[in-house]
């Protein structure tokens, strides 16, 4: 038995946005349905660790807290509602090469708690004071236009700024609508792949509020 699978993307490729693991984990849940092998979530996740660390994270989907290699997954819930602005420069990152590079006694971890309080707690502004990625020491340094984009975002009205895995690929966090338009006109002069996007919510509604 096999399947033949077609990708239809439509985010950026090599972005740094778990493109990748989020199709593997979609490709394992459909055959879980089409083969009707009656696998719950939990066996899934724990097959999908075989094939790459962050695909459990995407199988579970939602606010989640990884640990361990990035398997172990803990449900957080969601995020209150904000915009999000993406912008991915024109250039790939290796990802293995970042990791190889990172001087990881050197580095300043984000304060995890302090962002698992924000969330629980539904603060915004915890939640922009918490953000952190490790890996911009070792991207940010070897592409200075990672590094342009992100002071771009702060400097149009971004509340905080963060690169997304590995880069390049860097997103805004915005609680006003006209702000995040403003951030996402600003870049698109000098960006061409640039995005607006709202996080998603169960039962929320989309406003432009």
């Amino acid at each position: 038995m096999g399947v033949r699978i077609t990708i239809d993307k439509h985010i950026p490729v090599s972005a740094g946005l778990a493109g990748g693991s989020s199709d593997a984990a979609a490709a394992l849940k459909g055959l879980n349905i089409i083969w009707e092998l009656g696998l719950s979530i939990e066996e899934i996740a724990e097959i999908s660790s075989e094939i790459g660390s962050d695909i459990a994270f995407c199988v579970y989907g939602g606010t989640a807290l990884a640990t361990g290699r990035g398997e172990k997954i803990s449900a957080l819930p969601n995020i209150p509602g904000c915009w999000i602005v993406l912008a991915k420069p024109s250039i790939s990152v290796s990802t293995p090469t970042i990791y190889k590079e990172l001087q990881v006694d050197n580095v300043e971890h984000p304060d995890t708690e302090k962002m698992i309080e924000s969330i629980k707690n539904g603060d915004l502004d915890g939640i922009f004071a918490a953000t952190g990625n490790v890996l911009e020491s070792v991207t940010l340094e070897k592409n200075p236009q990672v590094k342009r984009i992100k002071d771009r975002m702060l400097a149009f009205g971004a509340e905080a700024a963060l690169m997304s895995g590995s880069g390049p690929t860097v997103f805004a966090l915005i609680k006003q609508y006209s702000r995040a338009k403003r951030v996402y006109n600003g870049l698109r002069g000098f960006c061409e792949e640039v995005y607006m996007v709202r996080p998603w919510s169960e039962g929320e509604n989309d406003t432009n509020n």
